[in-house]
This record gives structure tokens, C-alpha cells and sequence, in this order.
């Protein structure tokens, strides 16, 4: 059995230690599973000969809890968490949620809003001579001069309010071996100023590529709303291993500066990372409070991949962690697969085994482990590259493997396909064995919109791609005598989508027999184009304007038109529909989408009871 890290004094003791090479600072809860970036990161040094010891969601109103560890010797890393710290606090209507998955009980307020931040500088101020390296998706996706939507308003780099030393953006192993080994060998801040995946700030440029790309100034930004548009595009060129430049930003008197992105690890390495002795267990100073509800989802699941070249508009995950496509060996998998049966309240059910998206295993094309991926198109949108590889047989053999190991009963693939992707693929061999053995019932797929003009801003295939994968899915499932179903999710307020684009997907949804229980309202989180749209009110690609909705009742009828089935929704569905000049869709005919009365019963239909109230009314006037 796996030991769990130290997360307190009495373990450190316990290991024998005198002093920690590194204190791990998180605003998640500590989860030892290689899903969790707490665990891979501290794994890694420990692999790596490293003394590392996890303080996970310290009390930021009382800083002395941050020294309960003990002085580091190398250095302090701070990570937000698994999610953005105010994603974690705050729903698309700015209203405090009531649960964060990343705490044990799933407790609100174990963690500070701009978690990172805070703890920077709390440990700036205990420690002003310690190296301070932030990393996690908030520092990643924060790295330049960026929009809060929870705050509305332009921030700067995350550096400048952190004063962190160096910023590691990605997913951080190989940069945070580096600076351990610089750290170890006496090296001072500047020498580890070349690191690829890192950003730092300085007050001057000295010895620049000239190369490197400038992008327009915090301050330029805060009163130019396009510029803000142009730095997101300069910048999001920039993110490829292979051919991405230095980018420099100005932030006030500093300079940021962001060093190219680490190169794409090999199989080995990805191996190496996940075959780590992770324990895939909440650490069990949690169990009284019922554990962390985040692992429900993962605990019995295999990242087999990572990278997405799908680069939807609205997702950083590419920015995060790249378009390249990274994947473990077979071998690594099934040994991984092995472990989980061997787990006590294992049942026999892989939950899921991919990554951003299941069905990319391998680059989109052979050039880009060479030469990178293209600055000027995408692998997918608005059509497939010619160069696509879109050759599924390496996942098939992996899931035929996995499916015929002692102990496991099913394999479900829930990370979600890329279908447009799976019908590239002449053989559709995946398609069959997918729905033969890898899913229950339903099958979730991501459309997002069917309006060309909302997904040409999404960066998502066109209604046509959507229609076609439903017609061989549901060709396949009754070939095979199946009932299985496609549940698609759809989201509403996008860049791009006005009243009449609504309108127009509830149309779809009453010509397929769709009715979302949920509604997916579109976040603006920090690193997205499509973030950059609704800020600037452009298309970063393209400078061209594009529509935003901004106003919260305009929100609310665009949710209430992909539910209009629901009576509580009829008045916003009603004034949509006369602002939207669609009257004609309220009324008795079965193409409307509001009856032109409602009932008791929630329907057109009247009850005793209408008949009865309409009685009484008439008795009173």
C-alpha cells in the first residue's frame, strides 16, 4: 500500500525529516490520484529524490498556519487547485455556489477568492527570501494581463499580484524537475529565466530574442477593448513547442515574460508520471466529513492522453495543455487498470478511459512532432485537415485489452468523443465497438449550438456533422438491437448568439424530441477566445465585431428557449418570442413552442379546474 505525502508537522517526523526541500501550498483538498495536480506534481519530485510535504487549503485569515510545516529549503508552490478558484465560488450568474467539490464535505469557504494570490503573498511575507513558483490552471490561464468575469474588469498578470518569482503554466512536470535541479545546484532566480513553460517578470528587457512577440500593454488593454482581442490572438499563436516565440507583455513597470512551451513528453514519460505510487484515495483526515466528493468521478478512471487539438473556442484545455496529443503506452494502462480492481470498493466498472477527449490517442497529423501545429487553421473547423489522421485502431486495441481483464465487467468511455472526428475515420470500426460495449443507455455528446453563426464563433462542426452522427448512431444501435440514446448538451448565451439564435435552436430541439434537463449558461473564464469575444466584442482571428449579450434578463430568455417545455419558463419564453417577432410560435399548432394557453396541468390542455376558475371569475366580474 501507497503512503499518503506528509500534510502535517507529525508526519514530516515521522518520515525522519529534519527540513522539507519543498512545501506544496493547494486550495484543494489533498486527493493522492493522478487526476489531481497536487498529487502529480509532488509525486514527481518525490520520484525525483525530493523532500516534498502538501499544506492543503491553509487558513489565509490567520498566515502563522502557513509556517505550520516548517521552513522549506528550496522553495514554495502554490497552485489554486484543480479549477480556477473563482469558477470554484461563483456560478455564470456571479451567485456564490453551494458546493465545492475540491473540499471535504464539499464545504464552501476552505479557499480565499484569487486563491493563488492570496497565498503568494501571504509566503512573500513570511518567507521574503524564499523562491515562490506558482502553477495550476488559475496561474496558467492568468499569465497575461486578462478578463475576470466575476469581477468584471481587466486584471493584470497574475505575477503582479502574486509578486510569486516564476510562474509555471501547462501542466508543470518537466519545468518543475528543472527548477528543482537548479534550485538544488545554488542557481539565483535569473538563471532559471529560460525555462521553457515558464513566465517571469523583470523591469527591463536585457538580451531578448528578437523574435519575441510584444503584445499591446496592460494599460492599452484597459482602454481598448480590441486590443485586448489582438494580445489573446498574438499570444495564442504563440503556445506550440515547436514554433512559438518568447512573448513580452507590459504590466505597469514590469515586463512579463513567457519562454516557449515545454516540448511534448514522450510515452515514456507520460508512463513514468502515472505509473507514480499514487495511493487513488482522498487522504483519510477526510473521511469523517464524508471524503471529497470530486473523486467519485475519477476514482475508477484512466487519463490515457493528454492535449486537444478539437481547440473549441470557449475551452483552454489547448492552452493548458496543448494541441499535441501525448499518450501513455498500453502497458502503462493496463497495469493501471490492474490496480483499480485490486481497490476494495471496486465493482467491476471502469468509469472512463481517455482524456480531454476520449477518442484522440494520437497527434492529429504526423508533422507535428517535427514542425508543430499550424498557426493558420485548425485540425477540425471549420472541415477537416486533409491531413487529418483520424485512424482509431490504437484506442480500439487498448479498450479490447482493458475489456479482457480478469475483474472488469464493463469499460465506459465518459470524457466525451469528438464525433465529427469519429466520422473522418473511413474504417467506423470505433463506432461499433463504442456502442457494443463502452456505453450504457446514453451517450454524451457536445454539439453546443446549431446556428452556423454561433458555431463558426464556438469553433464547433455544423449542424449537418450533428445530424449525421445521430443518423449512424442510430443506425448502428438498431443494427446491433440496442435502445441507446445520445444526450447532447447545448450552451446557451455565447458570443455570437442573439434572441434569434435561440429561437432557432429551440426550434431544433422541438423538430428532434429534445428537452435538456440541464442548461449550461457560457462562462467567460479566463484563457478562452471566446472570453476575448465577449469581453471585446470581437473575433480575436478575424478583428470582425461580433454579438454579446452582457444583460442578465437577455441570458435568462436564452436559457428559458432551450427549456420552453417547462411552464415555470413560459413569461421569458413568451417575451423572447414577441421580441424576436416569433409570435406564430404561440399557439395550438405542434409546431409552436408555447401554447397559446396554460393550464393547471402545464399544457394547453384544460382541466376541470381551468373550467371551474374561469366560472368563478366570470361570477365576479
Amino acid at each position: 500500500m501507497s503512503e499518503f505525502l506528509p500534510i502535517c508537522k507529525e508526519d514530516i517526523i515521522k518520515r525522519g525529516w529534519e527540513q522539507i526541500d519543498f512545501l506544496f501550498i493547494s486550495g484543494d483538498a489533498y486527493v493522492d490520484h493522478p487526476s489531481f495536480a497536487t498529487a502529480v506534481i509532488c509525486r514527481v519530485l518525490e520520484a525525483h529524490g525530493y523532500k516534498v510535504a502538501i499544506l492543503p487549503q491553509p487558513d489565509w485569515q490567520h498566515s502563522e498556519n502557513f509556517a505550520a510545516l516548517g521552513k522549506p529549503r528550496l522553495g514554495v508552490l502554490i497552485s489554486g487547485g484543480n479549477l480556477d478558484s473563482m469558477l470554484c465560488h461563483y456560478t455564470a450568474a456571479r451567485k456564490p455556489r453551494t458546493r465545492d467539490s475540491y473540499t471535504a464535505g464539499g464545504i464552501m469557504g476552505k479557499r480565499p477568492d484569487h486563491a493563488t494570490v492570496i497565498y503568494s503573498k501571504i509566503v512573500k511575507k513570511l518567507w521574503p527570501d524564499i523562491p515562490v513558483i506558482i502553477g495550476g490552471i488559475e496561474a496558467s490561464l492568468r499569465r497575461f494581463a486578462h478578463y475576470d468575469y466575476w469581477e468584471n474588469k481587466i486584471l493584470p498578470s497574475i505575477l503582479i499580484d502574486s509578486k510569486a518569482d516564476l510562474l509555471v503554466y501547462g501542466m508543470g512536470e518537466q519545468q518543475i524537475v528543472e527548477i528543482a535541479d537548479y534550485l538544488t545546484g545554488g542557481a539565483q532566480l535569473e538563471d532559471m529565466h529560460y525555462i521553457r513553460g515558464t513566465a517571469y517578470l523583470t523591469s527591463e528587457l536585457v538580451n531578448m530574442d528578437e523574435k519575441a512577440v510584444l503584445l499591446p500593454s496592460y494599460g492599452e488593454i484597459q482602454t481598448n477593448k480590441e486590443l485586448f482581442a489582438k494580445a489573446f490572438q498574438l499570444q495564442s499563436q504563440e503556445q506550440d513547442p515547436f514554433n512559438g516565440e518568447t512573448v513580452i507583455q507590459k504590466n505597469g513597470n514590469y515586463f512579463v515574460v513567457q519562454n516557449p512551451a515545454p516540448y511534448p513528453l514522450s510515452t515514456e514519460e507520460m508512463d513514468a508520471i502515472y505509473d507514480l505510487p499514487y495511493c487513488r484515495e482522498v487522504h483519510p483526515s477526510y473521511l469523517p466529513l464524508g471524503g471529497v466528493p470530486a473523486i467519485e468521478e475519477v476514482q475508477f478512471s484512466i487519463i490515457s492522453q493528454r492535449g486537444c487539438f478539437g481547440s473549441c473556442a470557449f475551452c483552454a484545455i489547448h492552452s493548458h495543455q496543448g494541441r499535441i496529443i501525448q499518450a501513455r503506452s498500453h502497458n502503462s494502462i493496463l497495469a493501471e487498470a490492474r490496480a483499480i480492481t485490486a481497490l476494495p470498493n471496486f465493482k467491476g466498472y471502469i468509469h472512463d478511459v481517455g482524456g480531454p477527449t476520449a477518442n484522440f490517442r494520437h497527434p492529429s497529423c504526423a508533422k507535428q512532432l517535427e514542425v508543430g501545429t499550424c498557426k493558420d487553421r485548425q485540425c477540425l473547423f471549420p472541415t477537416p485537415c486533409p491531413n487529418l489522421d483520424a485512424d482509431h485502431t490504437d484506442y480500439i486495441n487498448l479498450l479490447r485489452e482493458l475489456r479482457a481483464l480478469p475483474g472488469i465487467k464493463k469499460v465506459f468511455i465518459r470524457s466525451g468523443i469528438r464525433y465529427d472526428y469519429l466520422l473522418a475515420d473511413k474504417q467506423q470500426v470505433f463506432l461499433d465497438e463504442l456502442c457494443r460495449y463502452h456505453i450504457s443507455g446514453q451517450l454524451k455528446i457536445a454539439p453546443e449550438h446549431i446556428s452556423p453563426k454561433v458555431l463558426k464563433c464556438m469553433g464547433k462542426p455544423g449542424k449537418d456533422v450533428y445530424l449525421k452522427f445521430s443518423e449512424v448512431f442510430d443506425a448502428k444501435n438498431k443494427e446491433i438491437g440496442l435502445k441507446q440514446y445520445l444526450v447532447p448538451y447545448f450552451i446557451s448565451s455565447h458570443p455570437g448568439c442573439s434572441l434569434h439564435e435561440a429561437v432557432e435552436l429551440a426550434e431544433f430541439l422541438r423538430d428532434t424530441g429534445r428537452h435538456p434537463e440541464q442548461v449550461q449558461d457560457f462562462i467567460p473564464t479566463p484563457g478562452s477566445a471566446s472570453t476575448a469575444m465577449y469581453y471585446s466584442g470581437v473575433v480575436p482571428a478575424t478583428g470582425k465585431k461580433v454579438y454579446v449579450t452582457q444583460n442578465p434578463h437577455m441570458k435568462a430568455m436564452q436559457r428559458a428557449l432551450m427549456q420552453y417545455k417547462n411552464p415555470k419558463n413560459r413569461a421569458l419564453v413568451k417575451e423572447a418570442l414577441e421580441e424576436t417577432g416569433h409570435t406564430e410560435l404561440i399557439g395550438t399548432d405542434d409546431k409552436c413552442l408555447l401554447p397559446a394557453y396554460l393550464g393547471r396541468s402545464g399544457t394547453n390542455k384544460r382541466t376541470k379546474f381551468d373550467v371551474y376558475k374561469d366560472r368563478v371569475g366570470k361570477k365576479k366580474r
